[in-house]
């Protein structure tokens, strides 16, 4: 079993150390102190029965006003090979989405993927509902191209209706709910 909670400084070491692992793409720890520290209701764990974080998403706001509406980003997401394929990122996502449109009012949250990660695309374009915003040529210190993707939050909670057979608007609180519901095996 494996527990989603919010992150804390305690944290921060084992979120590198997962993203040193799984990602190319690494941070200073500076940077995820920052997260915290601005917006720590978007930073979440996974940890599993040993104590062990063995996932986490990195999200933060959009910092520039001059950009409306209100919208999150997720910087980082990333689940340690041997714990992969049991929903966690899909948990670890949805929670941090909840707490953004909940906590700061964000209308959309973007993200970028390499256009190479197919297991990772699929997760947000399938699973996730995100649409490709926009190709970022040369995003990645690599040079690889980028997929700027988006989740428009109304959009989402319509489909998701539509996809259990509902009608009308979804609460936030049912959102809240359908998330602290999550049973990640």
């Amino acid at each position: 079993m494996v527990n989603i909670r919010m992150a804390n400084v305690h944290d921060l070491v084992e979120m590198q150390q997962c993203n040193l692992w799984c990602l190319p793409e690494n941070y200073q720890m500076k940077y995820y102190f920052y997260h915290l520290l601005s917006w720590p209701q978007l930073l979440w764990v996974a940890e599993d029965f040993d104590g062990k974080i063995v996932g986490y998403v990195l999200a933060k706001m959009e910092e520039d006003e001059t950009k409306p509406p209100p919208h999150g980003h997720i910087t980082s997401l990333a689940v340690l090979r041997t714990h992969r394929k049991r929903g966690i990122a899909t948990a670890l996502m949805r929670r941090s989405q909840v707490e953004m449109h909940e906590v700061f009012g964000a209308e959309f949250v973007s993200l970028h993927v390499r256009k190479s990660n197919r297991a990772a695309f699929h997760l947000y374009a399938e699973t996730l509902k995100y649409e490709i915003h926009d190709i970022e040529r040369g995003y990645y210190a690599d040079g690889e191209d980028a997929y700027d993707m988006r989740c428009t939050f109304g959009k989402q909670k319509k489909e998701q209706l539509k996809e259990e057979g509902e009608e009308g608007e979804a609460s936030v609180e049912n959102v809240t709910k359908a998330v602290e519901q999550i049973e990640v095996a």
